[in-house]
């Protein structure tokens, strides 16, 4: 006979013998913790075309948004962004795009390099680094990437992002001209007046704007403008007492901050890898095809360890169309059928998928949470 007492559920139990605890669900609670210096970075490299193949600008926006999301979630370190088709040389001196002009037809790599620079930028920045512009119209409904260098003017931290200002500045003048990417070089000359009482004298003190109430004095440094800083402080109280300005990868190496991403471009996939910025190159590379190796049973009961990884993708066309396409790559007999050459290790992120294709932001996110467990076993 069916009973028609409602049995009490052991989570309900719980429920009654812990009634005064509330969870807040309203706000997020995973802070991101640092556990320690690094030394380690995570890549990932993909081509501008995919920018194209988006009929939009919202889609556009949209796409380079989904792929920042990813970037930010998985603490990626360096993104570069590398030409795939023939017919679009870069960064040679031989092409006539106007940057300053709308960018996602004309040069899809620059357009998706502005936007992916502009949400790694803490957002009280962006009005030092960037211009207006056009491919920025709408940037600012893409979701926000929220990362540990994103602070708010009430946090605190011992390392903020920051951007040089001119003497005039401190006086309540404000000026506002940058570059777009991600400010690391200024345009116009900083000028520091002398003070006639000997307190500070021109070559004394940098101000910078790092997002708190008062703009912080560091050391005199040569520099621009509007150029994108550093600032690590030395005390929670005075934040111009023992301010200095810094590497940017020190939140990283010294504390083990995840401290945003950088951007690079390059003009083809062979480029990615002689033009690393880190010392050794890329000592351990993926890349991902729907030919490659199953990505679970390609690192399955491999002790992977490396210094720098990168995790290469490709566009509509695969990474066998950018071996294709690259001229270094070809002179050294390599084609389509060779591109699992290019790379330690040739892995398709999803066996078995359900859809035709998958589409290069949605390979990146789930490259990505596939080595998680190898990224994590060391140390990023």
């Amino acid at each position: 006979m069916h009973n028609s007492k409602k049995r009490k559920t052991n989570h309900e139990q719980h429920s009654e013998s812990n009634g005064s605890i509330e969870v807040n669900t309203s706000k997020p609670t995973a802070i991101f913790t640092p556990r320690g210096g690094r030394s380690q970075t995570l890549s990932i490299a993909l081509p501008g075309s995919i920018i194209a193949n988006a009929q939009s600008h919202d889609q556009k926006s949209f796409l380079a948004g989904s792929i920042a999301r990813a970037l930010a979630v998985f603490c990626v370190d360096e993104v570069v962004i590398f030409d795939d088709d023939a017919r679009h040389i870069h960064l040679n001196g031989n092409h006539n795009i106007n940057e300053d002009e709308y960018t996602a037809y004309s040069d899809p790599s620059h357009f998706l390099a502005h936007v992916l620079s502009y949400l790694e930028t803490p957002p009280y920045l962006r009005k030092y680094l960037f211009p207006m512009h056009k491919n920025l119209r709408t940037a600012g409904t893409l979701p926000s990437l929220d990362m540990p260098h994103h602070i708010r003017a009430n946090e605190w931290c011992e390392y903020r992002e920051g951007v040089t200002l001119s003497a005039a500045e401190e006086q309540g003048e404000v000026g506002m001209v940058g570059e777009h990417d991600n400010g690391r070089h200024g345009k116009k000359k900083g000028k520091r007046n002398k003070d006639n009482m000997g307190k500070d004298s021109p070559t004394s003190y940098t101000l910078v704007n790092t997002g708190l109430p008062e703009k912080v004095r560091v050391p005199y440094i040569p520099t621009p403008e509007n150029t994108r800083v550093t600032v690590k402080f030395g005390s929670s109280i005075d934040p111009s007492d023992g301010a200095e300005v810094v590497s940017p990868f020190a939140p990283r190496e010294e504390t083990g901050y995840y401290w945003g991403y950088s951007v690079r471009r390059c003009a083809s996939l062979s480029a990615v890898f002689t033009e690393c910025p880190f010392d050794g190159g890329y000592d351990l590379s993926f890349g991902t095809s729907e030919r490659g190796c199953p990505l679970s049973e390609a690192i399955a009961g491999e002790v992977l360890k490396f210094e720098h990884l990168i995790v290469v993708f490709g566009g509509v066309a695969g990474l066998e169309a950018a071996v294709t396409a690259d001229k270094n790559l070809r002179d050294k007999g390599l084609g389509a059928s060779d591109a699992e050459r290019v790379f330690d290790y040739w892995v398709n992120v999803l066996p078995g998928q359900g859809s035709r294709t998958i589409r290069t932001e949605e390979a990146v996110w789930l490259g990505l949470m596939g080595l998680r467990g190898v990224v994590e076993d060391n140390g990023c």
